[in-house]
């Protein structure tokens, strides 16, 4: 089993660092600038700084930049980490929405998905841009402005049937995340359904899913100051990305929200309209917003986390391996990442 580590914020390397040398084995970077550090400034640094960590965008959001430009980046960033780079691309939820603008059709992110793919295996590529298309490719191949001697991985993230499909069809590996994307038996499902429309073997498929392991101490309730501390942020996060699906398509809300999902809308609409939106994304992922701490219920918990004693979750990421998981990632929240990844690395990956 591989362990990844979501981080992005600059100033605090040694937090990447030390989740290496604990047994993390790669670390994704968040593509949100208006919340985050840089990607790709944060990505160069990261290369300098660690040794065997493979290293990437997780993810990248295509309505930020040109397919080209993306592949680029990689395929630059494979030169100070040759080998040890890959790219996990979605089709944006905080970084496009806080820009007043929705995520890219999927129709249109899978043609981007197939340039960036092309261009980084050296291949001519179809490029469309403002309603023109065009055949690309990388000049000046052999003169060293990139390395795409080896190769550079390309995971599609998806929690929805078409968009594992997609990562069946077109990608190496597909991240998602449970239970937002489903049971894995449907996750394999979809995927599957994609490779046979793509003609493709799964031998070797990356599946990266990001599962919340709720670790208690002996007699710790599961709503204690430490669980919502270190697992509402995600929690919060899930249902700010559900609530703007719904808003925008009507969508309804997963089995897993539903407790808090009539009290949580009320109050969401309760907020002034125009900071409405930045108002509920501010603590993406980070900490729990103290007006929003009451929806992080026991119940919540116990649907959203695989909550147990260490040997419990230890049986529990041996059953995610055994069905086919090759990562499990972690995003931990600001204010306790330093603690979790020393939890982590404890109860779980010493212990496999």
């Amino acid at each position: 089993m591989e362990f990844g580590l979501t981080w992005a914020k600059l100033d605090e390397m040694e937090y990447v660092t030390e989740a290496e040398k604990l047994g993390f084995t790669h670390l994704w970077v968040t593509d949100s600038g208006l919340i985050r550090s840089d990607a790709f400034v944060f990505l160069t640094v990261a290369a300098q700084q660690t040794r065997n960590m493979k290293l990437g965008m997780g993810v990248a959001v295509p309505g930020l930049r040109l397919a080209p430009t993306l592949a680029g980046g990689m395929a630059t960033l494979n030169m100070v980490a040759p080998g040890r780079c890959f790219v996990a691309m979605g089709t944006g939820n905080t970084a496009m929405r806080l820009l007043g603008r929705k995520p890219m059709p999927l129709k249109r992110f899978e043609a981007y998905a197939r340039t960036v793919r092309n261009l980084l295996d050296g291949k001519d590529a179809e490029y469309e841009h403002n309603g023109e298309q065009h055949t690309i490719r990388f000049m000046l191949a052999e003169k060293g402005y990139r390395n795409l001697r080896d190769p550079i991985p390309m995971y599609l993230a998806g929690y929805g049937p078409k968009a594992q499909a997609l990562a069946g069809e077109i990608a190496d590996g597909l991240t998602t995340h449970i239970p937002r994307g489903g049971t894995l038996d449907q996750i394999w499902a979809n995927v599957r359904k994609g490779a046979a429309k793509g003609g493709r073997s799964l031998a070797n498929f990356h599946l990266s899913v990001r599962v919340n392991f709720a670790v208690l101490d002996s007699g710790e309730p599961v709503d204690s100051e430490r669980i919502v501390n270190e697992y509402g942020p995600a929690i919060m996060t899930a249902m700010h990305s559900v609530m703007d699906r719904h808003l925008e398509y009507g969508e309804d809300p997963p089995e897993f929200l539903r407790p808090i999902w009539d009290d949580y809308l009320a109050f969401h609409m309760s907020r002034p309209a125009a900071e409405r939106q930045k108002m509920m994304h501010e603590s993406h992922n980070a900490y729990v917003a103290p007006d929003e701490r009451r929806f992080v219920t026991p119940e919540v918990i116990k649907r959203f986390c695989i909550v147990g004693e260490p040997a419990d979750v230890q049986q529990q990421v041996r059953e995610l391996e055994r069905k086919g998981v090759r990562q499990l990632m972690c995003n931990f929240p600001l204010e306790r990442g330093y603690q979790m990844v020393r939890d982590y690395a404890k109860n779980i990956i010493q212990k496999l």
